[in-house]
């Protein structure tokens, strides 16, 4: 009677912890979206005759490389500086270096309105269904078939003699980051973190931030400028920590 009753009660715990919300079309609530920030890199076919991609791309296409992320995946590609995002799908496994977090085609660049001496998005997970990315898609092909019918109806001559506002244009920030390696709950094991990466690696430029009581994030930096953000990149990658983010301040 007892071992039924336990069975009964872990049955229950097992299937309220695998529901599906039929209205926001999440097939796992539970699963973690992959997210990651750090700077892209536009591909030519430039980039794949010197070999530092391995495979093409159309620059055509919504196809991106990202090597967290398997075949198919839908990815959301924010430019962190302006806000714009695009939908897009991982390609094939390429190798790239390993600086950047994805590859993207220069029509991805176009749409997101890329910076190419700041290319800094976010890649990030999208747990969707298929239907619900098939709709997405739809709409954004109805909403274009839309604009391009769209009747003018008059034309305004402005007086160029007059005063008119000027373009405003996006303030250019500062370039200063950061490396995030990892956020940990406690305090001694962040310094564990932080002894590791200063006996095993030559960067020196290790510090912990404390967020909260039950938070402290080991980071490297910060970078004023890409060439020494590069660097204590690829200073660390010896240690094959899974998801390094470039974080701006």
């Amino acid at each position: 009677m007892f071992y039924k009753k336990f069975y009964i009660i872990l049955l229950l715990i097992l299937t309220s912890c695998s529901t599906i919300d039929s209205q926001t079309n999440k097939i796992n609530i539970n699963s973690k979206n992959f997210v990651n920030k750090g700077f892209a890199i536009v591909y030519t076919d430039d980039l794949f005759e010197l070999k530092k991609i391995s495979k093409k791309l159309d620059n055509r296409e919504m196809i991106v490389f990202q090597k967290n992320l398997k075949k198919g995946t839908i990815v959301r590609i924010k430019n962190i500086l302006n806000d714009k995002t695009v939908l897009a799908k991982v390609g094939s496994r390429s190798e790239y270096p390993i600086f950047n977090n994805i590859v993207v085609t220069e029509r991805i660049s176009n749409e997101i309105g890329l910076d190419l001496d700041e290319p800094y998005v976010e890649v990030y997970e999208v747990i969707q269904n298929s239907t619900f990315i098939a709709k997405k898609a739809k709409m954004h092909d109805k909403e274009k078939e839309v604009a391009n019918k769209a009747p003018v109806d008059s034309v305004n001559i402005n007086d160029l003699n007059s005063n008119t506002e000027k373009e405003i244009l996006p303030v250019k920030t500062k370039f200063k980051y950061i490396i995030k390696v990892a956020d940990f709950y406690f305090k001694d094991t962040a310094q564990s973190m932080v002894n590791r990466i200063l006996e095993e690696t030559d960067e020196k430029n290790v510090k912990i931030q404390i967020l909260s009581d039950t938070e402290y994030r080991v980071f490297l930096g910060p970078y004023m400028d890409i060439k020494s953000l590069q660097k204590g990149f690829n200073s660390i990658n010896i240690l094959q920590f899974e998801n390094i983010e470039i974080i701006k301040k």
